[in-house]
């Protein structure tokens, strides 16, 4: 049966769909047949992260409105045979999502892939409920600041009491923490919460600290997601995530100042 997880967040820019986009590229590097959906209706910027903007034909809308089947809006990622996409639709508002097609669309792709995974528009509105509410796990998505990780507060409240699980008695939506922009040095100087911070405020289990890095956007911008390129740290953090995930005992990299050696404070590096 086919894992559901939502990537969620209370503040918006925050690095949901980046995320959504290396996570559900991770899980199928490692074999498992992935397909990532975008509830961001009116918006749609999965696909631009995916770099599958212009293969879209159909989007979810499409499919459950009747306009389209599972087949022809699925779109195969180019660089891996596990992947696939479900785009948003930027023409129609989040009204066009309902819980019966949600759930439906959910249902049978659940027949195909291992694991689906939700990229949910930020707030607390219809498309980031139904986002959530079939899920089985949640990577709650927070930067360090006090803002962000308050929303991300209030996401964990409906995670707990307005879900399909929740509603019918069948337990908790597992939480995971990812926290994204991450800066040892803005910690140090008092600018940034720090993991511990976090931690204490929300209360869920951390999965990955993802470091603050110009590769992140650079990544966006060229249609790749950042996990691929494993020569900057945003992307090794990335990969640590999904190994964390899939149950790999891997130590968290990047939450700590890096200490020049002699050499370095010799030469000025």
């Amino acid at each position: 049966m086919a894992k559901i997880i939502v990537v969620t967040s209370g503040k918006g820019g925050v690095g949901k769909t980046t995320t959504s986009a290396s996570f559900a590229t991770g899980l199928a590097a490692r074999g498992k047949k992935t397909v990532v959906i975008d509830f961001d209706v009116g918006l749609r910027n999965l696909d631009l992260i995916m770099g599958c903007e212009r293969r879209v034909v159909f989007d979810f809308v499409n499919v459950i409105q009747g306009e389209a089947n599972l087949r022809q809006a699925l779109i195969k990622d180019k660089n891996n045979e596990n992947l696939s996409i479900l785009a948003a639709s930027q023409t129609r508002d989040k009204d066009a999502l309902s819980e019966e097609g949600v759930e439906k669309v959910l249902n049978d792709l659940a027949k195909e892939f291992d694991y689906i995974v939700c990229d949910s528009p930020a707030g607390i509105e219809r498309g980031a409920h139904l986002a959530m509410y079939f899920a089985d796990e949640a990577l709650v998505v927070t930067n360090p600041e006090v803002s962000s990780v308050r929303d991300s507060d209030r996401v964990l409240g409906l995670l707990s009491s307005k879900t399909h699980k929740s509603e019918k008695g069948e337990g908790r939506v597992r939480e995971h923490l990812v926290l994204t922009r991450y800066n040892p040095v803005r910690v140090e100087k008092g600018e940034m919460l720090s993991v511990k911070d976090v931690q204490d405020i929300l209360a869920i289990p951390l999965l990955g600290v993802i470091p603050e890095a110009s590769a992140v956007l650079t990544a966006s911008n060229s249609g790749a997601p950042v996990i691929l390129d494993q020569n900057n740290e945003a992307g090794q953090a990335y990969d640590d995530l999904v190994a964390r995930f899939l149950g790999e005992d891997r130590p968290h990299r990047f939450v700590e100042v890096q200490k020049k050696g002699f050499l370095s404070k010799l030469f000025g590096g």
